[in-house]
């Protein structure tokens, strides 16, 4: 098993996506790239601790590569805007890749350049690449979150439009669900 930290936006939108991914064996949400030990949820939505909410995910590499969630990343969410995903302004929903390694800091750069190459989005990707200091997990009560609440209207109106688009663009790729 691998893992991957990925930054886009609200860590709900990420969790529920890559929860249907072939090859995910487990996503967690947290904080990461700030400088605040064992940060809350109140505190990073304060802007105080330069943390991004992010996920954490386990997966198996011969079933998906760290380029295909990359791939994945890059579809789900606006890698072009500074410090926001539509609505949700803030540097705690800045688009970041923390690489656990060198290899995955090179796969990011190149995924990027690939990304930026099929012009998929019509502004400069702004993603940051940097290296995993530290992952501290979210509480509790965001585990599993878009699943336990899928009538919340923040859920609703931005987690749902998102899982769609992906199991759209990646129906090859989902999980077989179960009967």
């Amino acid at each position: 098993m691998a893992l991957a930290t990925l930054g886009g936006g609200c860590f709900w939108c990420l969790e529920a996506i890559y929860l249907g991914l072939r090859g995910v064996t487990g996503v967690k949400s947290g904080y990461a790239g700030g400088t605040v030990a064992n940060p809350t949820y109140r505190e990073v939505c304060g802007h105080t601790t330069g943390h991004a909410e992010v996920v954490q995910i386990t997966f198996d590499p011969q079933d998906v590569t760290y380029e295909d969630l990359l791939r994945v990343f890059f579809t789900i969410h606006d890698p072009t805007t500074k410090d926001r995903q539509g609505n949700d302004v803030g540097p705690q929903y800045r688009s970041i890749i923390l690489a656990h390694d060198a290899a995955q800091e090179q796969a990011a750069r190149a995924v990027i350049a690939e990304v930026a190459a099929a012009q998929i989005w019509p502004a400069p990707i702004v993603t940051e690449v940097v290296r995993l200091e530290q992952f501290w997990p979210a509480e509790r009560e965001h585990d599993d979150y878009f699943a336990r609440n899928p009538q919340n209207p923040y859920c609703q109106a931005v987690v749902a439009p998102k899982v769609l688009k992906f199991r759209k663009h990646f129906a090859e790729r989902l999980k077989a669900r179960a009967a």
